[in-house]
Parts: structure tokens; C-alpha cells; sequence
């Protein structure tokens, strides 16, 4: 699998990142250890997940795919061969302080993330959302200290804007942090213009690593989803998506994709530059027969994940 270096860091990590956001939840443990597995034979070595998956789904708690991860590095024995990324924003409670990007949030989200992973340090730790009631000085200053202490490697950010994204990249520059590396977009087919449009330019411009989620657009792309037809879905599944797209008809998507010239194609089905395409969960016969193939110089993947 082709390696890639994580935007300006010298970390390399597979073109293809597999997304852990279905362990624990609509994959349990068994069909998750063949997945991750299977991904590790074919040359992968870089997985992400969040703290909050799978909270969403009844019963659940949050965590459950970090667990779910732990328990197989520990069992392959393979920490050193694991690029390993997670988040932490979201709400792991219901207290007023149990979320967000606060400094209490964070040290105490680090740490649980830690145990549960069984691990002692993360490869790439992740702003999940941006939290504009903490002061970024507060939020940088926390990744900061967990970098310098060991435990984070590197910082990346999640579903930020540019303008925002750029003003943390000036708070880093100004104050001597460590500074956010990643960013991890949405970006597919009918959803373009956030990241095109300003964020693009800026990770270019500031060698940003891009992890694009949401490729296929919660599936819809996939052509598993018809008008008129019903969806199937399991206990929690999250498909705004879906609801926002299928209401059009189909031949008015049709139409507008051929719109489109086999280079803007070529574009869409491509990792942005610097790109890590994120794969979602999967059995293992479909994640065989997806391997990447080269474009124009960049990396073409089969499905991306489903959920942010």
C-alpha cells in the first residue's frame, strides 16, 4: 500500500485509512479483528476512531470502538505497527464539563482514550469538532503539554472551518505550540464547496494532511439507495444524509453528474492534495478487492465511512 508523509511531519501513514467508527456497534468484536486484520495484510497502518464512537447507539456508552481496538493490539501484540488517531470533543457524559475542548475535557478525555486503548501514547490526537466557547489558547495549550509530556505525538482538528483552522494555526505560531496537522473534512461527489473552496488553498498553502470523511456521502453514491424505495437501516444508524439527498430525483443527479468532465471525475474520486482517504468498516471479502489504484498520481479507494 502506498505510504505517504502526514502533511509536513516525517510520520508516514498508508494512503488508505480505515475508520473505526462502526466497531463496537454494527460490527462486534470478532467481525472487527478480521477487518483490521485484513487491512493490516494488505500494507495499511493507519486507523482512526473518536471517543464518542459508538455513544449513538442503545446501550452504548461511548468508547466502545476504542475498546475494541485496544483489545486487538493487545491480542496482535502489533502497538509499534499502528499508526493510531482518535478525538476528543464530543459528549462522553451528561455534566457540563464532558465535553467540549476545555483543558479539564481534554486531559481527562486523553486519559481514558489511553486506557481503553491500552496504549500509553497516540500517534495523532483530534480536535472532533471546533468548541468556540473555549479560547483556542486554552485548547492549544492543552495539546501542547500532552505532546510535550509524550503521550500525543501530533495534533490534528476535525470539521473546522478555514477561517478558524487558520486562526489556530496563528495561535500555534505565535505561542510556540504544537500546531494542528491534519484536518479531517467532509468532502465527496455532492458535497464540495466547504473544502474546495477555502480549505483547500489553505492546506496547501500551510502543508496540512487532509483525511477526508464521507466520501460516498453516507453511501448514497454508492447506489445502494433508491427514490421511493425504503432504506434499510439498523438501531442508531445516522443517515441525514440520505434524508437530504433522496428527496431529488433521480434522474435530476443523473443529469448533473454528467456534467462533469472525466478530469473533475478523476478529482472527485481522489484523495485531496496531501490526502489520506478514510475507508469505513467492512467485511473483509469487499475490503480485498477494493485495493487502491493509482490516478493521475493519487490514490482511488472503494468507500469511504459513513459517519463524522
Amino acid at each position: 500500500m502506498e505510504m505517504r508523509k502526514l502533511g509536513r511531519t516525517g510520520l508516514k501513514v498508508a494512503a488508505l485509512c480505515l475508520g473505526g467508527n462502526t466497531f463496537g456497534w454494527t460490527t462486534d468484536q470478532k467481525a472487527s479483528e478480521a477487518v483490521l486484520d485484513a487491512y493490516m495484510e494488505a500494507g495499511g497502518n493507519f486507523i482512526d476512531t473518536a471517543d464518542i464512537y459508538s455513544i449513538w447507539a442503545p446501550g452504548n456508552k461511548g468508547g466502545e470502538s476504542e475498546t475494541a481496538l485496544g483489545t486487538w493490539m493487545a491480542a496482535r501484540k502489533n502497538r509499534r505497527a499502528v499508526v493510531m488517531a482518535t478525538k476528543v470533543m464530543g459528549p462522553m457524559g451528561s455534566g457540563p464539563n464532558d465535553s467540549g475542548l476545555s483543558r479539564q475535557h481534554i486531559m481527562e478525555g486523553v486519559e481514558a482514550s489511553l486506557r481503553r486503548l491500552q496504549t500509553d501514547y497516540l500517534d495523532l490526537y483530534q480536535a472532533h469538532w471546533d468548541d468556540r466557547d473555549t479560547p483556542l489558547d486554552e485548547t492549544l495549550r492543552a495539546f501542547d503539554d500532552l505532546v510535550r509530556q509524550g503521550k500525543v505525538r501530533y495534533i490534528g482538528a476535525s470539521n473546522y472551518v478555514a477561517w478558524r483552522l487558520t486562526r489556530a494555526l496563528w495561535e500555534s505560531d505565535k505561542r510556540g505550540y504544537a500546531r494542528f496537522e491534519s484536518i479531517q473534512p467532509k468532502y465527496n461527489l455532492v458535497f464540495r464547496d466547504e473544502y474546495e473552496r477555502e480549505l483547500e488553498p489553505l492546506c496547501l498553502e500551510q502543508n496540512i494532511a487532509v483525511i477526508p470523511y464521507s466520501s460516498l456521502a453516507s453511501g448514497f453514491l454508492s447506489g445502494k439507495y433508491r427514490a421511493g424505495a425504503a432504506v434499510s437501516i439498523g438501531p442508531g444508524v445516522q443517515c441525514r444524509d440520505v434524508v437530504v439527498f433522496l428527496p431529488a430525483p433521480r434522474g435530476v443527479l443523473t443529469r448533473c453528474l454528467r456534467t462533469y468532465s472525466k478530469r473533475e471525475w478523476a478529482r472527485i474520486y481522489t484523495v485531496p492534495p496531501k490526502g489520506h482517504r478514510r475507508l469505513t468498516t467492512r467485511p473483509t471479502d469487499r475490503l480485498s478487492t477494493s485495493k487502491p489504484t493509482k490516478q493521475r498520481g493519487r490514490t482511488r479507494s472503494g468507500e469511504a465511512r459513513s459517519c463524522p
